[in-house]
């Protein structure tokens, strides 16, 4: 009896911590999009060089993954976790008293550097320390974390921007980040069932052979699109509402987030989804709705632009679940190495949709936007159709 409330204890701080990580992590990562618009008058810059405020962080949390991975197999998880949210807070003050763009810029990058340090280590430590038949359970609980803290960060960034300044966002978000990482640290339970890994080559190794593997590299162009035209279609975004016919304020721009929503409910039902049609099916609707979502957007009207919105995410989240069902599924041993290079795409497609979609943005506005998700979205429709399993127990 008294070892099965210690094991039920330790479930529950482990949950806890799980949950706080998942948070904390997001509530930092994309919290300056609804204030693009007021960094862009406040610093007196350009659109393409306030997107970078974005896509930095994101760049960062990309080239970081493999990195971040490779040590907390060999160190061990919690070592990781807790000192980079405490960093991730020490980075997200330095936004609030950064001084010009560059300075902005630097603190974010740092901001994303820690992000893998949860985003790419929960994951492992889950399925090694949750109990019997909950890692799944578990998981759906991070994710929910995750979800709630990206809205978090955005309405409350967008919202103390709006009614005070800008800086103290970032001030706000440093403090709930700081006790969020205490929080982490006290319940968090420290590995039970880590193993380390004996040779870093192995994973370098296992990578290069992964990137041979064309259902993979697939997958992984697909996951890199599908936060392509997350990150553009919110970022871009704030830019056209805040323009007539729209003229939205920052608080507003914030809530336009709360479709995020959508991803408490979406993700679970997207697993149940897949497992009935399938990986290339599930991404094929997922494409579909995307697009069409991406559609309504072009209508000058406020509520169906947001449902357009809502459309669209729907379809990003469930072609994120397809995606990375199927790196899981393809990836030929080493999941943990084929997982970090899925990552890694996955987020240098949301740095790249940040910064590289102010091209068509410059030559033609919203409408030119959207024509460019929709062809990023043509080719993953391809890759998808020619090398993603139909089903998920085979070919």
């Amino acid at each position: 009896m008294y070892s099965e409330t210690v094991s039920g204890s330790r479930q529950y701080q482990l949950i806890a911590g799980v949950f706080i990580a998942g948070f904390c992590v997001f509530l930092q990562l994309y919290s300056p999009q609804p204030l693009l618009v007021v960094f862009r008058g406040y610093f007196g810059e350009s659109e393409a060089r306030v997107s970078l405020i974005v896509s930095s962080a994101a760049f960062a949390v990309a080239i970081s993954s493999p990195v971040i991975g490779m040590f907390a197999d060999s160190i061990g998880r919690k070592k990781i976790i807790v000192p980079c949210i405490f960093i991730l807070s020490a980075a997200t003050l330095g936004c609030a008293a950064a001084q010009n763009l560059n300075q902005l810029i630097i603190f974010r990058l740092i901001a994303g550097a820690c992000t893998p340090g949860v985003v790419a280590v929960i994951i492992a430590y889950i399925s090694e320390e949750a109990e019997s038949g909950t890692t799944g359970s578990v998981m759906a609980l991070y994710v929910t974390g995750t979800v709630l803290g990206g809205l978090t960060g955005r309405l409350s960034a967008a919202f103390i921007a709006d009614f005070f300044i800008w800086r103290f966002s970032f001030v706000f978000l440093s403090i709930l980040t700081f006790l969020g990482a205490i929080s982490v640290w006290i319940f968090l339970p420290v590995s039970g069932n880590f193993q380390k890994v004996p040779e870093r080559r192995n994973v370098i190794s296992a990578m290069i052979r992964h990137l041979g593997n064309r259902k993979l590299i697939a997958t992984y162009i697909t996951g890199f699109n599908a936060l392509f035209c997350h990150v553009g279609l919110f970022t871009y975004a704030n830019f056209y509402l805040s323009k007539p016919p729209f003229s939205l304020s920052t608080s507003s721009l914030g809530l336009i987030f709360i479709v995020y929503a959508l991803g408490l409910v979406i993700t679970p039902l997207a697993g149940r989804i897949i497992d009935h049609i399938g990986y290339c099916s599930g991404a094929i609707a997922a494409i579909g709705l995307i697009v069409a979502g991406l559609l309504l957007t072009l209508f000058s009207n406020l509520p169906v632009f947001i449902f357009g919105l809502a459309v669209a995410s729907t379809g990003i989240f469930i072609i994120q679940s397809s995606a990375s069902g199927h790196v899981g599924h393809v990836s030929e041993g080493a999941r943990s190495a084929a997982t970090g290079l899925y990552v890694a795409f996955y987020y240098l497609g949301g740095s790249a949709g940040a910064t590289a979609l102010i091209f068509p943005w410059d030559l033609g506005g919203w409408k030119a936007i959207i024509t460019a998700m929709i062809l990023v979205q043509c080719i993953s429709f391809i890759f998808v159709l020619k090398y993603f399993d139909r089903i998920p127990g085979g070919n």
